[in-house]
């Protein structure tokens, strides 16, 4: 099914749809509080309520906000090739070529595998991005359902060829394994020898990319498909018009965070197999950003920093994670664990580090430093980068709706 023609989009002076960028910056500033809560202990008292906040509200719904918007990303950028009548397949499997080799880096480098997972992941969207709605969306809950119906199928084939037993024994070795992996990287992570921690690394993808869970699209490809259908139906461009709609999504995203925090508990069930997750609560906080941005478009210039830091999202990701790697390995600052109050107090100055700089350098160049390489290994020639002397800085936001393209 053809992406509808854009309509009435809420842009910036450049021409992007303000309300994903927006929501980008947003996801950036819960990653950074994220990653600084990895690294926290459990003193209990104010720092333990602040570990189960994190916990509850940001993990992992940051990262899903992420996943959300590059099925949005996808959409738009079918989208435009399509209104130019351009080749679309090869230009993307090329971005995403060059999206593995960033993530791959992210991964050996600093330690970091979501980047590699979208590149995987992205390439099932292309094949199936014409597909109806209706199609989409049980592909999208076969998807959430995946990882859960592959354990059960394959502790009924264990228990089918090796005994009631066999599950318990090829379950416990895996277990035995991971905890070996992932001990042996802590250790090397303390240590003070950077080669002796790459080689580590390396190691450390070798086992995770060989494990079913990687094989498995789970939370991710439904989120590319939510994000996808979003852009289909206008929801971006003009939220307002769909405020029922996203009245609903939000509705489920809380319910569905509720039954997986503390209802399941209560009842006695231990799992929805994925259907109904805490990370939904992406649907409730993407939802409510955008009806209030719709609704209340005055709010909308004051979080311009939000949207530069997005447009910058990979640059300021890359950055992110090569600092978190800088400040808590043991070659160079070797923080170890901190208290999670200070990793607040830190996180969120570098942020605000980070949006300042995007700010700053969107007024002279088109893309962030990672756009363009992006960019450039994608279409194969080195891209512009400076901006014209007439280009509009990046930084100013309009609430009006001009016929414009995302």
């Amino acid at each position: 099914m053809p992406l509808p023609a854009a309509t009435t989009l809420r842009v910036d002076d450049a021409g992007r749809i303000a309300y994903l960028d927006i929501l980008r910056g947003f996801a950036l500033l819960g990653m950074i509080v994220v990653h600084f809560h990895d690294h926290s202990t459990e003193p209990g008292g104010i720092d333990d309520s602040i570990r189960t906040f994190i916990w509850r509200f940001v993990e992992s719904k940051a990262h899903g906000t992420f996943a959300l918007l590059f099925g949005a990303g996808f959409a738009i950028q079918l989208r435009r090739a399509e209104a130019r009548g351009a080749p679309f397949a090869s230009v993307y499997l090329r971005r995403l070529a060059a999206l593995a080799a960033f993530g791959f880096a992210a991964h050996a480098f600093f330690g970091f595998n979501v980047l590699l997972g979208y590149a995987v992941w992205g390439v099932p969207l292309l094949l199936i991005r014409r597909w109806s709605t209706p199609t989409l969306l049980i592909v999208a809950v076969l998807s959430a359902l995946s990882i859960s119906l592959f354990h059960l199928s394959y502790q009924r084939y264990l228990t089918s060829t090796g005994g009631p037993d066999a599950v318990a024994t090829v379950y416990g070795a895996r277990q035995a394994e991971a905890v070996s992996v992932n001990d042996g990287l802590e250790a090397a992570e303390a240590q003070e020898s950077y080669g002796v921690l790459f080689a580590a690394r390396l190691r450390h993808m070798a086992w995770f990319h060989a494990q079913p869970f990687f094989f498995m699209p789970g939370g991710t490809l439904a989120l590319f498909i939510a994000g996808l259908l979003l852009i289909r139906h206008r929801v971006f461009e003009d939220p307002a018009a769909h405020r029922r709609l996203l009245y609903g999504f939000a509705a489920f995203g809380l319910v569905s965070w509720a039954v997986d925090i503390w209802l399941l508990d209560l009842i006695g069930v231990q799992t929805t197999l994925g259907l109904l997750r805490d990370q939904w609560l992406t649907f409730t906080y993407v939802s409510v950003a955008l009806l209030i941005m719709a609704l209340r478009p005055a709010v909308v210039p004051h979080l311009r920093v939000f949207a530069n830091a997005g447009r910058m999202a990979l640059t300021n990701y890359l950055i992110q994670i090569a600092a978190v790697d800088l400040l808590f390995s043991g070659y160079a600052v070797g923080l170890g664990k901190i208290r999670p109050l200070y990793g607040i107090v830190v996180a969120v100055p570098l942020f605000a580090l980070e949006a300042l700089f995007s700010t700053l350098w969107l007024q002279r160049f088109r893309f962030g430093p990672a756009e363009w390489l992006w960019r450039s290994l994608t279409y194969g020639e080195r891209q512009p980068m400076r901006r014209t002397p007439t280009a509009v800085p990046p930084a100013t936001i309009s609430t009006s709706s001009p016929d414009r393209s995302a």
